[in-house]
């Protein structure tokens, strides 16, 4: 039975929970397992240095601090914007999510976490930024 290597393809069940046992994102509600190529990007090198020696059927779990998972919290990714710079179909109130073009065209998600007058406050930080995270895997095959 193969073990998990730097370029081992890899189909697996995830889940990520936070510490209060609240769980962020699941293959398991889906039903549809993930699947990568170790060192494609699709995990970070800590998520996959957990992945490596595993094998199939194998589980496992692992509790990531901040540095080892989504990063602290960067205050210099929280931006102050004028309301104006907002299209009308958006609705400013906390929590709701919104989405800017990066420098490149890419995507860049944003959570709205103050409005106040014309002002609106957007946390460009990861979500699970600053989070201690459980990750639990189960391989469900390795190629």
């Amino acid at each position: 039975m193969a073990n998990i290597s730097a370029k081992s393809e890899v189909v697996m069940h995830f889940t990520i929970k936070l510490e209060d046992g609240s769980v962020a994102d699941s293959t398991q509600t889906s039903g549809k397992p993930a699947k990568l190529v170790m060192g494609d990007g699709s995990l970070t090198d800590n998520f996959e240095k957990c992945l490596l020696g595993l094998s199939e059927g194998e589980k496992a779990s692992f509790t990531l601090g901040p540095d080892d998972a989504f990063g602290q919290s960067n205050p210099d990714n929280i931006q102050h914007m004028d309301r104006s710079q907002f299209s009308g179909d958006i609705p400013l109130e906390e929590g709701t999510i919104v989405a800017f073009a990066g420098p490149s065209g890419q995507e860049i998600p944003g959570v709205i976490t103050e409005v106040s007058g014309e002002s609106v406050t957007v946390d460009f930080n990861h979500p699970l930024a600053g989070q201690n995270v459980i990750f639990d895997v189960e391989i469900v095959s390795v190629g």
